[in-house]
């Protein structure tokens, strides 16, 4: 296996894009991917795209073929990838295998999700179909009210609060101050959240990501050959992903995320660090909840301990590490289909050390952490500094 290094990056702003197509999105990241890693279309050997409905949010289909067509990249291969919210993420992990075998030498992969031309009702409709349709999704769980279960069987077994939810959603918020994509970068108060209405209790409107539209773009390259496009090439020290049943009453334990455990422990065997070695991550926090599960699936605490992680500032500038520096799914947005490229574009500029106002002091390993559904899919990356 050849080692593998992004030598590229793009994204768009995330938010509401009432004027903007998804063809147009895709297209922006992808230039600005191609751009920033100085290289020209026909260089490129395949590519590979995270989305999970672009059938039922834009009448699209048959992405693969009109995003190469749009991007001037025909005749090469290029993929659709759908594994629900974690569709960008498999779409990395394929176009990273794809170099690293030696079938393909440069290799772009990217996500798009167009979702804010539909009302909140349709949208939540749409993306219920990545549970159990038959046993949840049928007898109206949404997924609001699946990650309702899974915190409110978190505070009985551990204690925890709705407020110690609330520190985390503050948290992102301010994160996202400085982050010139994100689509919400205000701050917020536990008040503001504590007071917000219930989505489905405890779930609240401010515990969860918003409707979102965008688009990121990386670009993969054998690390031996990096250098002749880039000064500032990020390796890709370790791609792993692991499943889990998709129903929720099937599972051992819903307070912890079996698959991302999986993932992170192969994961860090790759890469032969430990989980405290990460300077910054980005996780999967469509509800606070999911930062909590996430953070303790990974390693990184605890179980039953990772809750009061942001009301004690372990998880912000100056903490244990920075999670989410990017404003996570909550503030940044998530656009589901490109929130796993999203993620590491995010730990890519902090591991280039050009995040700015927003940088992670001497960064080294940076992780990211894309969730599909309720668990049933979870992806783990970890990235080093080339130096």
């Amino acid at each position: 296996m050849r080692r593998v290094a992004v030598i590229g990056i793009g994204i768009t702003k995330f938010g509401e894009h009432w004027d903007r197509s998804l063809r147009d999105l895709a297209l922006e990241a992808g230039i600005k991917a191609i751009t920033d890693a100085g290289l020209e279309g026909e260089k490129i050997d395949a590519g590979y795209l995270g989305n999970m409905a672009a059938g039922n949010f834009a009448m699209q289909e048959h992405l693969g073929a009109l995003l190469a067509d749009e991007l001037g990249l025909n005749p090469i291969p290029v993929t659709r990838v759908e594994a629900a919210c974690a569709s960008g993420a498999v779409a990395f992990r394929q176009a990273y295998m794809a170099v690293a075998s030696g079938v393909h030498d440069i290799v772009v992969a990217g996500g798009v999700e167009k979702m804010t031309d539909l009302d909140t009702e349709t949208v939540t409709k749409i993306l219920s179909a990545a549970g159990d349709q038959e046993w949840e999704a049928f007898q109206g769980a949404t997924f609001p009210a699946l990650y309702a279960l899974m915190m409110r069987a978190y505070m009985i077994k551990y204690g925890a609060k709705e407020e110690d939810f609330a520190y985390i959603a503050v948290k992102n918020h301010r994160h996202a101050k400085n982050v010139e994509y994100a689509q919400f970068r205000n701050e917020i108060t536990v008040e503001q959240v504590m007071e917000s209405k219930y989505v489905a209790e405890p779930i609240k409107v401010l515990d969860s990501s918003p409707i979102t539209d965008g688009a990121a773009a990386v670009i993969l390259a054998p690390l031996e050959i990096a250098y002749s496009y880039t000064s500032e090439p990020v390796e890709v020290l370790a791609s792993a992903q692991a499943s889990d049943t998709i129903a929720l009453h099937s599972r051992e334990d819903i307070t912890f995320l079996r698959a991302t455990r999986i993932a992170a422990d192969r994961a860090y065997r790759q890469a032969n660090i430990t989980p405290s070695q990460i300077d910054v991550a980005e996780v999967h926090d469509a509800f606070t909840i999911g930062e909590v599960l996430a953070l303790e699936g990974l390693g990184i605490f605890d179980r039953g301990t990772a809750y009061r992680a942001a009301r004690e500032n372990l998880t912000t500038y100056g903490g244990q590490l920075v999670v989410n520096p990017s404003g996570g799914l909550k503030a940044a947005g998530h656009p589901v289909g490109a929130t796993g490229i999203k993620q590491i574009y995010e730990v890519v500029l902090q591991l280039r050390g050009k995040a700015g106002n927003r940088q992670v002091k001497n960064a080294s390993y940076g992780l990211t952490n894309n969730v599909g559904g309720s668990g049933a899919t979870s992806v783990v990356h970890i990235f080093g500094k080339v130096y």
